[in-house]
């Protein structure tokens, strides 16, 4: 018999909430994530994709760049960080740009294969592509392995977004200097927690990276900034606006298969109709495997088939609510949820059951994130959401972020390292180079930067569009409103790499040279 292993990983994708009910059944920790527990399959990390040509390399690392105190933890104060680097070979030209993607909380290859947009716009601007892991993620462990990062807070007291942020800094820093192209303007990317990175950067180290597109980057799930039932109001609304029967069928089946599991041999009952490996212990299990699935579907809900967390059909919600709104045949409405989350967990077809307790990446660094400075409060409102009513309380946090690394979580400190409150009228002042990209049926755009800030701190806004969809591979199934919106992200760049070839100085005759390489026309 063969089972679907369930992966705990990202935003992107970036990424996921599970939502905690008041139900004794489902009162352990969870967190909100981007690439979570059932999110996607195992990426392949020994071999590179077959669209894309890439060299695997590694940087020897500072494990701690704010202290001059040597890491006396396991007698190394250095790692080795992951990075994959373009064939330089291909199309990249001295000089030219460095396309430089920020690595989310995962498996960089992964990554690189499902961004599609950096390798496909490259060529266009004679670009280097780099694709560079996060610290504590894929193999970019620190002191050796991942269970040594991992074994408690001491060890994973340096997992923290503005260490990363450093670690990316001093790459370029390096690449650059060992490729001799000290002047070679560095434009940043990422989705989800990635594109967060990418904005930050850009704000941080403006001497390093001339600008970032940040694709359905939250920066503004923090603190009050928004309301913190956005999150869970647009999925729902993903689902009403496909079937507004599908919408109450599923905001009423929580109750149903809370009550279900409580009668005799109800887990048993529950654990055949959703084909669990394992027979239920209670029904929390079920019910967060069953949200999550809802949560994923509003992130990914292309209008054209992907695999990028699953293999999935065009419009995916379409999809599930039309197996949750068939009820032919006397089926249950715990049966036709199944159905319905079936098209998420297995479109294909290829699994028997599924196993809730798989964890075959161990990628638990997002809790330990999200126990410290990753505090993105999230919540459930009865009166418009399809999910169970839940309220973010931060003692609640406190205490679980207690019991689980016995550490206090520190709720303003993004607001206080990055800013976001009065976002538009600080960075009106100071910032520049940003696009924020958002595709409205993605859940994480209710955190998202949705109007302009300045002339150059751009927002796209796509009513039709899913998580960074904008980065995802092109296909020819593409509508003409993806198409237009990734050319005008491209026209944006080219502004940015023109504007900098200009201020660098250059004689005319190697302007225009370097221009010509970037596939920069004059402006």
């Amino acid at each position: 018999m063969s089972s679907l292993h369930l992966l705990p990983l990202l935003f992107l994708i970036l990424l996921f909430p599970i939502l905690t009910t008041p139900s004794p059944d489902r009162d352990r920790p969870t967190y909100p994530q981007f690439l979570g527990r059932f999110s996607h399959r195992k990426p392949n990390s020994n071999s590179n994709s077959n669209s894309y040509s890439y060299e695997t390399r590694h940087y020897t690392q500072q494990l701690d760049h704010f202290s001059f105190i040597g890491d006396t933890l396991a007698g190394d104060s250095h790692f080795q960080q992951r990075y994959l680097l373009g064939s330089a070979d291909k199309w990249a030209r001295p000089g030219g740009p460095i396309f430089f993607y920020c690595g989310n909380e995962g498996d960089i290859v992964w990554f690189a294969e499902n961004t599609g947009f950096v390798w496909e716009i490259a060529p266009r601007f004679n670009a280097l592509v780099v694709f560079a892991e996060h610290r504590y993620y894929g193999e970019s462990m620190p002191y050796g392995s991942k269970e040594a990062a991992y074994s408690g807070a001491k060890s994973l007291a340096y997992l923290t977004s503005a260490q990363a942020l450093a670690d990316y800094a001093t790459l370029i820093v390096d690449l650059k200097r060992n490729m001799s192209s000290e002047d070679s303007p560095v434009v940043l990317f990422g989705g989800s927690y990635a594109g967060m990175l990418a904005a930050w950067m850009r704000l941080k180290y403006p001497h390093i990276v001339i600008g970032a597109l940040a694709s359905s980057a939250p920066i503004l799930q923090f603190d009050d900034i928004v309301p913190a039932d956005a999150f869970y109001n647009i999925v729902s609304n993903d689902f009403k606006r496909e079937s507004e029967s599908c919408f109450n069928s599923i905001k009423k089946s929580w109750d149903v298969l809370e009550a279900e599991g409580k009668d005799q041999n109800g887990l048993l009952k529950l654990t055949k109709t959703f084909q669990i490996c394992h027979t239920l212990s209670n029904t929390g299990d079920l019910l967060d495997w069953i949200d999550s699935a809802y949560s994923y579907l509003g992130m990914v809900d292309y209008p054209y088939p992907s695999d990028f967390l699953m293999p999935l059909p065009a419009n995916p919600i379409k999809e599930v609510c039309r197996h949750v709104d068939d009820d032919s045949d006397g089926k249950t409405l715990a049966e036709r949820i199944y159905a319905g989350v079936n098209v998420y967990y297995n479109y294909t077809g290829n699994y028997t059951c599924f196993d809730l307790d798989d964890d075959p990446h161990g990628m638990n660094g997002w809790q330990w994130q999200a126990c410290t400075e990753m505090i993105m409060p999230l919540a459930s409102n009865p009166e418009t959401s399809m999910f169970p009513p839940y309220d973010f309380s931060f003692a609640d946090r406190e205490y679980e972020c207690r019991m689980t690394y016995n550490v206090s979580i520190r709720p303003h400190w993004i607001t206080t390292e990055f800013g976001g409150h009065n976002i538009s009228t600080v960075l009106k002042k100071f910032g520049s180079n940003i696009i924020f990209s958002n595709g409205l049926l993605d859940p994480w755009s209710g955190g998202g930067v949705l109007q302009n800030i300045s002339e150059s701190i751009i927002a796209l806004v796509a009513p039709l569009g899913a998580h960074h969809i904008d980065l995802r591979p092109s296909t020819d199934q593409d509508p003409d409103w993806l198409v237009n919106f990734r050319e005008a992200e491209i026209n944006i760049i080219e502004g940015w790499l023109s504007d900098y070839y200009h201020a660098i100085g250059a004689s005319s005759s190697v302007l225009a040279d370097r221009l010509e390489h970037a596939g920069v026309s004059s402006r």
